[in-house]
């Protein structure tokens, strides 16, 4: 465990929640490269059949982002894990993006992508699809490029603290847009957590700013390697519920049923969510 780690789970414990504590423990022992094998490469990390998980989530990006609505200068990708998939859509409408996640092997794994080193995981399928499914006529050479060019710093956070990114944060706040990825219900042990944990990142967000949100629904547990990680089971009413808590008019939220041969065993997931929420004006959370 790195340093900025230990402190990220010290922190987690000094707040004297057993719960959180215990979530902080687990992910030490979070694999990257398994959690990748598991969800981005085949069967799931098959895009070839539009009714996948893969495309659907793709699909329910590219089309928001289309509107021209989500737009401005700075966007931040809250709790990045391994994975960029999320952003491909995003980089065309944002010039300074932020990466972020609680562990650093998560963000040594997005350097390697970042840097084209060896050994990074290999997204080109998913950048193909989204150039497809765009209709712009961009090559994914020239979309995994722009991407890179506009991801500019790689930051750790802790959605529990009530300043994620803390005191002296690195990135421009408040930020034009947010987008999350099975971030907070995979860190949270109960659904009081996870509002919690919405309320602070909304903060980073400026009023009128948008939230782009993705998460499992039903879920209690997933694999990464060595670890078996425990997930807040969210229903539909209970996403569009803490949303409207938090402070967001919710603008759009769709869901997927994982069909029965992409249940491959490293997780009890029923579904997915995608949410669309834009934060009010004059809300204070």
């Amino acid at each position: 465990m790195s340093q900025a780690d230990q402190s990220h789970a010290a922190g987690a414990a000094r707040d004297s929640d057993p719960g959180r504590a215990a979530v902080a423990s687990a992910y030490q022992r979070f694999e990257p490269g398994a959690y990748l094998r598991n969800n981005y490469a085949p069967p799931r990390g098959d895009l070839s059949s539009p009714d996948g998980v893969g495309p659907w989530k793709l699909r329910c990006l590219a089309q928001t982002f289309a509107t021209g609505e989500v737009s401005g200068r700075t966007l931040i990708d809250i709790g990045s894990g391994p994975t960029i998939y999320q952003l491909l859509s995003a980089c065309a409408h944002f010039e300074d993006i932020t990466m972020t996640d609680f562990l650093e092997v998560n963000r040594q794994e997005l350097g390697l992508w970042l840097r084209e080193e060896p050994g990074a995981f290999n997204w080109s399928v998913y950048s193909q699809h989204v150039c497809l499914i765009e209709g712009k006529g961009e090559s994914w050479q020239e979309k995994e490029h722009q991407l890179r060019a506009r991801v500019k710093r790689v930051l750790p956070i802790d959605v529990h603290q009530p300043q994620p990114l803390g005191i002296a944060s690195l990135a421009p706040l408040p930020a034009d847009a947010l987008v999350s990825a099975f971030c907070l219900e995979a860190v949270s042990p109960d659904l009081t957590s996870f509002q919690r944990a919405l309320d602070h990142i909304t903060t980073l967000l400026r009023p009128g700013g948008h939230l782009l949100l993705i998460g499992a629904l039903e879920e209690s547990w997933y694999l990464a390697g060595e670890a078996r990680l425990a997930v807040v089971p969210m229903r539909e009413e209970e996403v569009r519920e803490a949303l409207v808590l938090s402070g967001y008019e919710v603008r759009d939220l769709r869901t997927y049923t994982m069909p029965a041969h992409l249940r491959t065993g490293v997780d009890d997931v029923k579904g997915i969510f995608f949410a669309w929420a834009q934060k009010k004006v004059g809300v204070e959370v």
